[in-house]
């Protein structure tokens, strides 16, 4: 399973950027990590194999993912953007194993 990402970016707080990552196969179970310059890698989205779609509490009400399935691609998009919210954004898929996209960065500028 390939993954690209896109869509990361520099905008100023409050503004609003939208991830894509494509899949070269239909996979259900997807999301997005984030990881901001020395903490870990954290959870921010994922539809799940039991079909619901989890939010990390920190993006709840803010980001929103959806997926196409016809593209193989989910989205990520992100509002009201906060400084914490800077870091590089991983997309993944999962299917028996963990698969990785590359890295998008994402700066959030107060």
């Amino acid at each position: 399973v390939q993954l690209q990402a896109s869509g990361g970016g520099s905008v100023q707080a409050g503004g609003s950027l939208t991830l894509s990552c494509a899949a070269s196969t239909n996979i259900k179970t997807m999301g997005w990590y984030r990881q901001a310059p020395g903490k870990q890698r954290e959870l921010v989205a994922a539809f799940t194999s039991y079909d619901t779609t989890d939010y990390a509490d920190s993006v709840k009400g803010r980001f929103t993912m959806s997926r196409d399935n016809a593209k193989n691609a989910v989205y990520l998009q992100m509002h009201s953007l906060k400084p914490e919210d800077t870091g590089v954004y991983y997309c993944y898929a999962r299917y028996l194993d963990w698969y990785w996209g590359q890295g998008t960065q994402v700066t959030v500028s107060s």
